[in-house]
């Protein structure tokens, strides 16, 4: 059986990131773990509460359930940015892996207290689950912004991560460390990059010893990402991005017959579109040469 505490700490030693990537319909899902095969490398799906209320919580569960079953793969589900304990109970009966509580829209002192409170309530359903908490503010929509913030949000402290991780007992830490959600156009365009404090990771994976995962990684620069992982980043998160090759993909599919209208001739344009960014973003995160393909065995998702 494949465990993402064991995967994690694997990760660690071997100074590589796992790939998490949002989806909210079966052509992102296709697209990601179609990729992790071909790659053969481990995989992390998440799903926002608002991508759940869109495909279904105990539906996208046993997809992945499935896929993980049929290929044998580790191949992880995550309730991403989940706001609130009954939202983060019902992900954790329908069998996912892994919970990320945030409550950081909250003063840091109600943060602790609800994380607290719902590491206790989760763990006593499942205790192998991992609960991620997240401090600091990084911004909220994984979509497309009109421009940047005007001024710079308040970077996390290794002091109050520590705090934090103490006081919680959290699996995994989400920090704010220069990274924001969403994209803007010139990031769009691939004009500007997203930059990290790389220094500043270190420091709190100096202080707290746990994974922490990067959320908004989307437009970040390629080398940030990699300094980033050697620093002490665990897991990364992608999403604006598959949204952007999402739409570019389906409008292609769309573009060849104005007259076309059986879906599954117009969307693997969009499953290809997005394939194209998760294999680069999975080379990237273990260290693989842009390009890499494995030479193993392929398998693919049907």
């Amino acid at each position: 059986m494949h465990s993402l505490a064991k995967l994690l700490e694997q990760s660690q030693v071997s100074g590589v990131a796992i790939g998490h990537f949002n989806v909210s319909d079966l052509v992102l899902l296709k697209a990601v773990v179609s990729s992790a095969l071909e790659l053969q490398v481990p995989v992390m799906v998440g799903v926002s509460e608002g991508e759940r209320q869109f495909i279904g919580t105990r539906q996208i569960s046993a997809l992945v359930h499935s896929l993980r079953e049929e290929f044998d793969f580790p191949i992880f589900l995550n309730a991403d940015h989940t706001h609130s304990l009954e939202s983060a109970i019902d992900a954790v009966k329908c069998g996912f892996d892994a919970i990320t509580f945030d409550r950081s829209a909250l003063s840091f002192e109600q943060n602790i207290s609800e994380t607290q409170q719902a590491i206790e309530m989760l763990k006593s359903i499942n205790p192998s689950l991992l609960v991620e908490g997240e401090i600091g503010e990084i911004g909220t929509g994984s979509e497309i912004h009109e421009e940047g913030a005007s001024e710079p949000s308040p970077l996390t402290t290794p002091e109050e991560a520590k705090q934090y991780v103490t006081a919680t007992g959290v699996d995994i830490l989400a920090p704010a460390v220069g990274n924001r959600h969403g994209l803007v156009m010139s990031m769009v365009w691939g004009t500007t990059k997203k930059h990290l404090d790389v220094e500043l990771i270190a420091r709190i994976k100096s202080a707290v010893g746990i994974p922490l995962t990067l959320h908004g990684g989307s437009g970040t620069d390629d080398a940030d990402l990699q300094n980033a992982i050697t620093a002490g980043i665990n897991i990364v998160h992608i999403n604006t991005e598959l949204r952007v090759a999402w739409r570019r993909g389906l409008e292609e599919g769309l573009s060849q017959d104005i007259y076309q209208v059986v879906p599954y001739k117009i969307l693997p344009f969009a499953v290809e579109s997005v394939k194209r960014v998760v294999q680069a973003r999975l080379q990237l995160f273990n260290g693989r040469p842009l390009g890499f393909r494995e030479k193993a065995h392929v398998q693919r998702v049907a």
